[in-house]
C-alpha cells in the first residue's frame, strides 16, 4: 500500500511562487510514475505534471508549460512542483498521484484514471 502525503499549498499572490511536496511510503516508489493533479471547484481532476522513474522525462499541461517544474528525488522517496508566475486561474487543489510498476514515458499517463494512488490534496490559492 502506497501512502502520499503532500505539503507545500497556502496562499500566494499573483506572480509569486510555491512549491508543492509529496512524501511517498510503501510500495516501489522509484519504479513509478508520480504525477500532480489539480481540481478546482466545480471542474474536473486535471493532469498539472507528471514524471518518469528516473525523473528525466516528464510532461507538463500546456496550461502550465514554462512556469512548472516537476522533479523527484527517488533516495527521499519524494516529488516537487515548483510553481512559479502564479495566476488566479491556477488556484484549486493540488493532489500527488502514483502509478506504479512502469518505465513508461509519463505522456502516456494524462487521466486520473490511470493512478493508483492519491494523496490527500493541498489548497493553493492565487489571489490577483
Amino acid at each position: 500500500q502506497v501512502q502520499l502525503v503532500e505539503s507545500g499549498g497556502g496562499l500566494v499572490q499573483a506572480g509569486g511562487s510555491l512549491t508543492l511536496s509529496c512524501a511517498a511510503s510503501g510500495g516501489r516508489f522509484g519504479s513509478s510514475v508520480m504525477g500532480w493533479f489539480r481540481q478546482a471547484p466545480g471542474k474536473e481532476r486535471d493532469i498539472v505534471a507528471a514524471v518518469n522513474w528516473n525523473g528525466v522525462t516528464a510532461y507538463y499541461a500546456d496550461s502550465v508549460k514554462g512556469r512548472f517544474t516537476i522533479s523527484r528525488d527517488n533516495a527521499k522517496n519524494t516529488v516537487d512542483l515548483q510553481m512559479n508566475s502564479l495566476k488566479p486561474e491556477d488556484t484549486a487543489v493540488y493532489y500527488c498521484a502514483s502509478k506504479g510498476s512502469t518505465y513508461n514515458n509519463p505522456s502516456f499517463y494524462r487521466s486520473p484514471m490511470d493512478y493508483e494512488y492519491w494523496g490527500q490534496g493541498t489548497q493553493v490559492t492565487v489571489s490577483a
